[in-house]
This record gives structure tokens, sequence and C-alpha cells, in this order.
């Protein structure tokens, strides 16, 4: 049986504050938990915490990275997939997961729940983390109305959503 995988995006380095880091750790730690492979950018910030709790957890993190040279993943990733498409990547990354979850974000982030929301995955917002994830929360992404972004409050009930939403599909 497959094992579900869970996107997790959100902020690069640039962008990611202590406390994201925390959320996102605490995120990958509770897809690892849960049983499910985590799927991310393979960079750093909310990528990078994220994997780090997943590896912690004694999980499986995939890395799906814009650049040509695997050597650009953050050390968490088990597996690295360089793509050398640049952000063009974003629609893999999107793909590659059965659900996403969203942690604070910018453009790079919107990007990746578009390609997510035009494929009817599950998304899920962790609330109060900031850019996307609290724009979107509770919300659709636009007037098709296609699924809503769900707003949750903790990362352990993110995964736990948005479990219930890919073995729901």
């Amino acid at each position: 049986m497959k094992k579900p995988q869970i996107l997790i995006i959100g902020n690069n380095e640039n962008g990611c504050t202590p406390e994201l880091e925390h959320i996102s750790y605490e995120t990958g730690r509770e897809v690892a938990r849960s049983g499910a492979v985590l799927i991310t950018g393979g960079l750093g910030g909310v990528m990078k915490a994220a994997s780090h709790g997943a590896k912690d957890a004694n999980g499986l993190v995939v890395g799906i990275i814009p650049q040509n040279d695997a050597s650009f993943a953050n050390e968490y990733c088990d597996i690295v997939i360089p793509t050398g498409i640049g952000l063009a990547r974003d629609f893999l990354t999107a793909l590659a997961g059965d659900g996403v979850i969203i942690i604070g974000g910018g453009a790079g982030t919107l990007s990746e729940t578009c390609a997510a929301y035009m494929h009817k995955r599950p998304i899920v917002a962790i609330k109060n983390t900031g850019g996307i994830a609290d724009k979107y929360a509770d919300q659709y992404i636009d007037h098709r109305q296609q699924i809503k972004v769900i707003g949750v409050s903790s990362p352990k009930e993110a995964v736990k959503m948005i479990l219930d939403k890919i073995n729901s599909a």
C-alpha cells in the first residue's frame, strides 16, 4: 500500500523566523510520526526545518529542488530530485504531494498553492504563520471554488486534517 505523501510549503530562509522554524519542525515531525512521506522543495527555511523534524522522527524526506545539482538540497533530504527547471519545479512539488500544508509563505508558496488548487489537491494552512497561509486559510483561491483551503491552529491538527482529506478523496 502506498504511503501518503504530504507536501509542506512556506517561507524560504530569507523569511523564516525562529517561530516559523519551530512550527515547521513540529509539522515535519508529525508527518513522520503519521507514517507519511514528507515532500518539500528541498532547500532552506520552512523546507529545511520540516525536513529536520521528519528526520528526527525517523521519517522519509524527499526534496524536489529547482537546481540541477543535488548538493543544493538541505542535509535532511533522503531523496533529492534535482529538476534543473528553476521555478517551474513548483508544479512538480504540488503534484508530488497527495495533500499540502502551508506555513507562512510568499510568492513561491502561492505558486505551489495555485498548482495544487488547480489539480484539486487538499490544502491545509496553519493559521497565524503569516503570508499565504493567513491570506487563504478558510478561503477559496478563486471564484471556481474548487477546494477550500482549510485553516488549522497547530502542526498536529494540520497533519491529522490533511490525512483525513487525503484518505477521503
